[in-house]
């Protein structure tokens, strides 16, 4: 009974929370028509940091930042557990985010992460990643730093698993710097961090309800440090050893 509750009232905010998140940008796009023009990727990027801390207090889950989230024109280069953690490394820094292509046409959510700025890519194409990779350049040149979860999907959190490299392209050719990500959830009581991740044949809809009936968590980014690579293949390979390294860290502390 309370556990229904609990995800009735989180439910009720997490969708007031994402219509003012709209309304804001609509604010947003209204002054930039009046002014200047269309709104920018830099704003785009701070909507999402604003919306990344409104979305995570009307869930519930606490939140900390370890390392030095970077700025500017740099490539994040995270493993993936569940749609939250788009919401997670928002709340973290101002970036565009590499979505997969099926976002694009989520109802409420397709629409908010164009809003967002996001990069869609269509994983089943080597073509349309590519056409990606010149997206992603585009929008570095903005000065805007772009997240990527080379994985290509999300798991259970027991590994990472390879990441792809045509992603790492845009950074490697321009000489701008890949910095390694590691997300990871801590929960409060019972339960492990795979009770939260969505992975697998699971339902968003039911994941969501899980994740609203939840007593509490912690959501943790940890940043590595930023390196310049010489090639894609170097760059994803060192990436996955220093996103596993972190991962790995966090598991040694849980364990204490």
């Amino acid at each position: 009974m309370i556990q229904n509750t609990r995800a009735a009232w989180r439910g009720f905010l997490l969708v007031a929370s994402l219509c003012f998140c709209a309304l804001r940008f609509a604010a947003t796009s209204l002054r930039q028509s009046l002014s200047s023009g269309r709104v920018d990727w830099q704003q785009r990027a701070e909507w999402m940091h604003f919306s990344g801390h409104i979305v995570t207090a009307a869930l519930g889950i606490s939140f900390r930042v370890e390392g030095s989230p970077p700025a500017g024109p740099v490539l994040i280069a995270a493993n993936h557990l569940s749609y939250l953690d788009i919401v997670l490394v928002s709340a973290a820094l101002p970036a565009a985010f590499v979505a997969k292509r099926e976002i694009e046409s989520w109802p409420f959510f397709g629409p908010l992460s164009k809003m967002g700025g996001a990069i869609f890519v269509d994983r089943a194409s080597r073509a349309n990643a590519w056409d990606t990779a010149d997206t992603m350049a585009k929008r570095l040149d903005s000065g805007v730093p772009v997240v990527l979860f080379p994985e290509g999907t999300s798991t259970d959190g027991s590994e990472v698993l390879r990441f792809h490299s045509t992603l790492f392209a845009p950074a490697v050719e321009s000489g701008i710097a890949v910095v390694p990500a590691a997300v990871f959830y801590e929960r409060k009581g019972a339960g492990t961090e795979r009770d939260l991740c969505w992975f697998g044949d699971d339902a968003f809809l039911p994941h969501l309800m899980r994740v609203l009936r939840v007593e509490g968590f912690t959501a943790v980014v940890r940043f590595g440090p930023p390196e310049i690579y010489p090639d894609r293949q170097t760059a994803a390979w060192r990436a996955h050893d220093a996103v596993s390294a972190m991962r790995e860290l966090k598991a040694i502390h849980a364990g204490h």
